[in-house]
């Protein structure tokens, strides 16, 4: 995690049965599931974590059959978020960082915030949740993404708290979520949910192409021209950052496929 610039693409968990035979080999076993799909993409965000913790021993084994370099994002535990009063989430958030995550060490990406679509944005609740999280846990560096899901965020005081706390908005390209690309991080973190299960490469080749354009836009330390921003008038530092994009819900048949040709498409020339 400490190379600047680089782009990772990948998927939600990596147990699905119908990417058994499409994704996965014929009669490979679900315990080498993990072991293939982390060479195959270069990034997992893992959905287990909302709902339940997670054992130190389970992080540890997650890393061991994993290449160098390849990254799981963990999407917070529901109990952090899913509450009327965020500046009360102290200790669910301290109970999930402390749950033995840090066991995947240099695997370990972004933590995934997610907020349901009814939480509107309330500046100083909101900041008081921000402050909440830490830096640091284990003494390992902690990346945080916000995914918001509700219109009200879509406002130049939401931007500026992010970016103050150096919380990267997730760019969510969905149907019905607010799409904010403006860039708050040294990492982006976006969200490719407009798929199809009828589509081979779950994005369409063009999109796909589009995608990638965007990816290295952003990981050069530029920001995509196409892209809605809530504040367009701040330029980020034109630094290169690391990018995760993952495909996620819908077209999640073949979301396999699309993150491993987006990951192709945007790979450095030559």
């Amino acid at each position: 995690m400490t190379k600047s610039g680089t782009i990772r693409t990948g998927i939600g968990g990596w147990t699905f049965d119908p990417w058994e035979g499409t994704f996965y080999p014929e009669k490979l076993s679900k315990k080498r599931q993990l072991e293939f799909a982390s060479r195959e993409l270069t990034a997992i965000e893992v959905n287990g974590t909302y709902y339940s913790s997670q054992k130190p021993e389970t992080f540890a084994k997650w890393a061991s059959e994993v290449p160098a370099g390849f990254v799981f994002s963990l999407k917070a535990s529901r109990y952090t978020t899913n509450r009327k009063v965020l500046a009360e989430a102290g200790e669910s958030i301290e109970r999930f960082l402390t749950q033995g995550l840090t066991e995947l060490g240099p695997h370990l990406g972004p933590i995934l915030w997610q907020f349901a679509p009814t939480k509107k944005f309330e500046p100083d609740d909101f900041e008081a949740f921000l402050k909440l999280l830490p830096e640091k846990q284990d003494g390992l560096p902690l990346q945080h993404a916000l995914e918001v899901r509700n219109a009200s965020f879509m406002v130049p005081e939401f931007v500026a708290l992010a970016r103050k706390h150096k919380a990267a908005i997730v760019y969510a390209h969905h149907d019905d979520y607010p799409e904010i690309a403006d860039v708050t991080a040294d990492f982006v973190y976006a969200r490719l949910q407009r798929g199809s299960d009828d589509i081979a490469t779950c994005y369409p080749a063009a999109a796909l192409d589009e995608w990638a354009g965007r990816l290295k836009a952003w990981a050069a330390g530029g920001q995509p021209e196409d892209l809605p921003l809530v504040d367009p008038g701040h330029k980020p530092a034109a630094e290169p950052r690391n990018v995760f994009a993952f495909f996620i819900t819908s077209g999640k048949v073949n979301a396999p496929n699309g993150a491993r040709e987006l990951q192709k498409r945007a790979r450095p020339a030559g």
